[in-house]
């Protein structure tokens, strides 16, 4: 059953990449705390998404609470109240933490070391070293190239201003059609050597940015 959920949303990522367009396929997810319009705000921020968010493998956890630090762990998510309150502008950022939990629930380290180098990253994500720049993990590359390249609003507090910006790891198209064929994957063998392969077709810039990439484990933590 999941083999076969997760071929047909791979085949809708497919899809967007050509056409550009589709809805966002659901989701598993339960909300507490907020107010009932905070909550509102969670599900349109994925709803806008055309990611297809049933593909996380498991229910996930949202809690919203005042004065929280917006991030992520596996299988829950973190918002602050009052980043809600700021409406569309916050639908991106609650995107970009949804977006950590496809890499929490479907990547091993492996991909991820491989998506540190075609996301042009110095390292997967915190804990890797010595500290970086936000924008120099891979972790979090992918979720804010994610978030952008699936609601290219200008509402997006994520629209990339800059060739350099963590999302314009890769241009929408390319990043779309890398997803759709890693979730169509069978295996961890298999997602590698699709990375791999891409890694070969990679933009120039891409790797130019990348120095002395290195995977890490997944932390406890992401922002």
């Amino acid at each position: 059953m999941l083999r076969a959920l997760r071929a047909a949303l791979a085949c809708a990522l497919i899809t967007l990449a050509v056409t550009g367009t589709a809805r966002a396929a659901g989701g598993n997810y339960v909300i507490d705390g907020g107010t009932p319009t905070q909550q509102e705000e969670v599900r349109s921020a994925l709803s806008a998404s055309a990611f297809p968010w049933s593909v996380v493998p498991r229910q996930i956890q949202i809690h919203v609470v005042a004065g929280a630090t917006t991030q992520s762990t596996a299988g829950q998510i973190w918002i602050d109240a009052a980043l809600l309150d700021m409406g569309s502008f916050s639908w991106g950022l609650v995107q970009h933490e949804y977006a950590h939990q496809v890499d929490f629930l479907l990547f091993d380290d492996a991909a991820r070391s491989a998506l540190t180098r075609v996301l042009g990253a110095k390292a997967w994500c915190w804990g890797a070293g010595p500290d970086l720049d936000h924008a120099q993990y891979g972790c979090e590359r992918f979720a804010s190239t994610l978030a952008w390249s699936f609601w290219q609003s200008p509402d997006n507090a994520l629209r990339p201003q800059g060739q350099n910006d963590e999302s314009a790891a890769l241009p929408p198209a390319r990043f779309k059609a890398l997803l759709g064929a890693l979730l169509k994957a069978e295996s961890a063998t298999d997602q590698l050597v699709t990375i791999e392969s891409f890694v070969g077709r990679a933009p120039a810039v891409a790797a130019r940015r990348t120095t002395a990439a290195t995977g890490a484990r997944t932390p406890a933590r992401r922002s």
